[in-house]
């Protein structure tokens, strides 16, 4: 696994363009996993913190407790505007492991954690915009993409 910092500087144009989605004031959705293993999602704000990927979990949420108990999280952005099919600058997905970083600082309470990731993944359209391409990196692979009619 790597931090967002460490995915920056392995593939620093992926990752603005994966930081500018995630930025740019559209609803976030986490999955995190239930007792049973079943996946919840809940909405979700992130920050940039010291060049991480941080968020948070209000006091007593079962999203803190899901990650507290398994780490396991994905993360997502979708796109801009869903209603007229215009994917803009697309959608992106992390997935990857939430590490407890200790309690919110602040004048909000709760859970604080940081990044730690498995996969960044960015679906949009190619320069024509009439291809569907899916971007991906992975630590151990780099970025691969393919297009789709």
């Amino acid at each position: 696994m790597t931090s967002w910092g460490g995915f920056e500087r392995a593939e620093p144009e992926f990752a603005a363009l994966a930081r500018r989605v995630l930025q740019r004031n559209v609803a976030l959705v986490v999955a995190t996993l239930r007792t049973d293993g079943s996946p919840r999602v809940s909405g979700i704000e992130i920050v940039f913190d010291g060049g991480e990927l941080a968020f948070g979990s209000m006091p007593g949420a079962r999203k803190g407790a899901d990650l507290r108990r398994d780490p396991r999280f994905a993360l997502h952005a979708a796109p801009a505007d869903q209603s007229g099919g215009d994917m803009g600058e697309g959608d992106v997905k992390v997935a990857g492991r939430a590490v407890w970083t200790g309690p919110l600082s602040g004048p909000v309470t709760g859970d604080a954690f940081r990044a730690d990731l498995t996969e960044v993944t960015w679906t949009g359209l190619n320069d024509a915009r009439n291809r569907l391409v899916v971007r991906w990196w992975r630590p151990e692979d780099g970025v691969r993409s393919v297009e789709r009619e």
